[in-house]
Formats: C-alpha cells, structure tokens, sequence
C-alpha cells in the first residue's frame, strides 16, 4: 500500500521538531546534553507525589478513573483561580479557564482554532520552536518582529503588523513568550508590555501570551503578565504549564481567556481528546490546595540560580572574547551567539563527536535565515557535567573559528 498520495495537507506541512530529533542522536551516556529543555529530575517531589495518588485513589477512586469533563476538573480550575489571584493578582472564573495536556497542546488548538491556510500571525524573532510548528502545521504565514535584549521591539512590531495591514491581511494574533523566553532567556519590562498591548488594540489584534517560566525568577521584579495588564478586556489569552514547576510527565497546564473563546477552544478539544487525564489533575490540584507548590517552586528557583550562575562563569572562563550569550534572571535557557561567520548548525556534529551538545538556533527563527547561534539549556546538567560540557563546547568552537 502507496500511502503517499493519501496522506493530507496539513503532513506535508509538518516537520519532526529539531530538539527531539537531536535528542534521540545525543542519548548516549558519555555525551554531555545542553539541547533539551528538561527539568532536573532530582527535583522532581516523588513522594508527595506518591501520598497525593494513593490519598486521591482512596478518597475519589471514581472520579479519578473516570472520564471526566473537557473543561478541567472543577476542584483543579478553583484551586488555580486562588493561586493566579494570589501570584498574579489576575482575577478569573472558572469559565474563563480550560485545563489542558501541557502548552503544547494550547499552541495545536490555538493554531487550530484561529488559523486558516494562508493567514498572517506575528511572532518574536526567534522565539520557541514548538511554537512554530504548531503554527507552520496550521498552515500560518508567519513573519518575525526583531527583538533585542528586552525581547521584541514594539517599533519593528507596529512596522510589521502596518505592512500587513497596507497589504490588507489581518495579523490573527501576536505570540509572545514575555518571561525568560525560550530561547534567549530574555524579559520583556513591563513598560514595552504596555506598548505592544496598545499596538495590538491599534491593529484589532490579540496577544497570545506563553507563560512557562515565569515563577522560576532567580533575581528583580516580575513585571504584571500581558493578561493582567490588560485588565480584563478581552485582548489576551495566556497559557501556563506545570511542566517546569511541579513534573513534565503530568503534561498538564492551562488556557485562560474571554469566556466566549474558552468555549470555542472546549468544543475543539472534546474533538481531539475528550479531556485530560482526571486523575492527574485531582493529585495536582491536591497538590496546590495543600500548599506544597510555591515551596517546590523555592527549591526549584534556588537550584536553577545556582547553576544559571556557575554557566554564567564558566562560559566567561572558557569561551572566546568574540563570543557572547544572555544573561537570564529566570528560566531555563540561555543563548548564546557565535561570530556572524560561523554555522552553529554545521558546528554540531564536530560538538557531538567532542561529546558535547545543544540546539542549533536557526530552527527558532520563523524564516530559519540566521545561523550563527545556539540554545543553551543550564536546569538539566549536574555541576560536573556544567563546567565539563563548557570546556569540550568552547574548546569546539576555538577549533572551528
């Protein structure tokens, strides 16, 4: 059977993501891994987690293994009004609110719910490639807005969405990762977030803002979201995970957002999966109710600033004087760029077979047309393997200038 010609539009759009292919080549013990965004394990609060499962299967063995309802269980959605009231200061109902697989599945639904063959949206220049994929799936034409050391710049932004509109398209919405963006690592003030917002009323369009990181700050004030700063009027939708705060594994985050257009994105998604797994949202909104979360997130913000900082110092130590990289106040990323001359692409077998790896950059540019950077993930490594993965990447690229 020839299944080539049967395949659909939107599998000749899709392309395997860069970060879980290159995972696959790098699983080697003996090769030191800066690629992937992973939390570290070690942090992981498995035994919590194991007292909060058997609690949930004793008290609610019902609720747990049965199907449950596509907008979220109602004890996780009350228990993530309170904790977005008490963090954010961001007030909002539990229709206004739809839990979901992970972020990843928000972007796959947004794409799908906003997006036609051929529409315009805006992104940062570069921004988070998984992002991108599920826009490219969507078939989005997608144009960047340049950034800098604060994140997009609201100048290039307004000159690319009035570009558009002298063309006459519409910008569906701009996407934005406000908080130690992956991949720069970089934050957006709070002033250019009130800029952007006002553009984006300007031109009729919204933000999507993808807030993974934002309670791993290790240093300065967090400005107010885009969410709160619009104030309830209806020109956000923001999506949080826990993958990076309480465990991946769970793949569970959340959308907020008007309530008309949580209910679109409730209709689309008992289409795809009926609903997220109950019993994982009962353990974490256990979780939540008893308090654990924000002192988890402590041990996480004090681990991460300790290796973001020993990164930090080895990459001064090490790496050439024509070198340079971000310096993160949160996160898990950081990014570092190479002399315009150089191919990071072309630098990664030569890092591998020095048995070192990280992600290439050029896949995090929506018009993949710049090459000379790479993504560095600091939360996964040991200390050890830190300093020894530095060496054996600064010694690669010395050899390769």
């Amino acid at each position: 059977m020839n299944y080539n010609k049967l395949f659909s539009q939107v599998v000749s759009r899709s392309k395997a993501s860069a970060i879980r292919e290159l995972l696959k080549v790098i699983a080697r013990p003996d090769i030191i891994s800066f690629a992937g965004g992973l939390p570290a394990p070690e942090l992981f609060p498995t035994h919590e987690i194991a007292n909060i499962m058997q609690d949930v299967l004793t008290k609610t063995p019902k609720q747990a293994l049965q199907y449950g309802t596509t907008e979220g269980q109602m004890e996780l959605r009350t228990e993530l009004v309170k904790l977005l009231k008490e963090t954010e200061n961001i007030d909002v109902t539990t229709d206004q609110m739809m839990v979901v697989s992970a972020s990843q599945q928000a972007l796959d639904m947004t794409a799908r719910l906003f997006v036609n063959p051929g529409d315009s949206i805006i992104t940062a220049c570069p921004t988070y490639l998984g992002a991108l994929q599920a826009f490219h799936v969507a078939g989005a034409d997608i144009t960047g807005a340049e950034s800098d050391a604060y994140g997009i710049l609201p100048e290039d932004l307004e000159a690319k969405l009035a570009a558009l509109k002298a063309q006459g398209k519409q910008c569906k919405f701009i996407y934005l990762v406000p908080d130690f963006q992956n991949p720069t690592g970089t934050t957006i003030p709070e002033d250019r977030r009130i800029q952007i917002l006002e553009i984006a009323q300007k031109y009729n369009t919204f933000i999507l803002e993808d807030s993974p990181y934002r309670q791993v700050r290790f240093e300065g004030t967090s400005p107010r979201t885009f969410y709160a700063l619009d104030n309830g009027r209806g020109n956000v939708i923001t999506m949080f995970t826990f993958s990076k705060v309480f465990v991946p594994g769970f793949r569970l985050g959340y959308i907020i957002g008007p309530e008309d257009v949580i209910r679109k994105y409730v209709i689309l998604k008992q289409a795809m999966d009926l609903c997220t797994s109950p019993i994982l949202q009962l353990a974490t909104g256990e979780y939540l109710r008893s308090g654990m979360l924000m002192q988890h997130v402590k041990e996480i913000i004090a681990a991460y600033r300790e290796k973001r900082d020993l990164m930090l110092e080895t990459l001064a130590k090490y790496m050439p004087k024509n070198v340079s990289w971000t310096r993160p106040e949160g996160g898990l990323f950081l990014w570092l760029t190479l002399p315009k001359h150089m191919n990071a692409t072309d630098l990664l077998p030569k890092a591998i077979e020095n048995k070192v790896a990280y992600v290439a950059g050029v896949d995090f540019y929506p018009q993949a047309n710049v090459f000379n950077d790479m993504r560095l993930n600091f939360s996964y490594p040991t200390k050890e393997q830190m300093v020894e993965g530095l060496k054996r990447l600064a010694q690669t690229i010395k050899d390769n200038l």
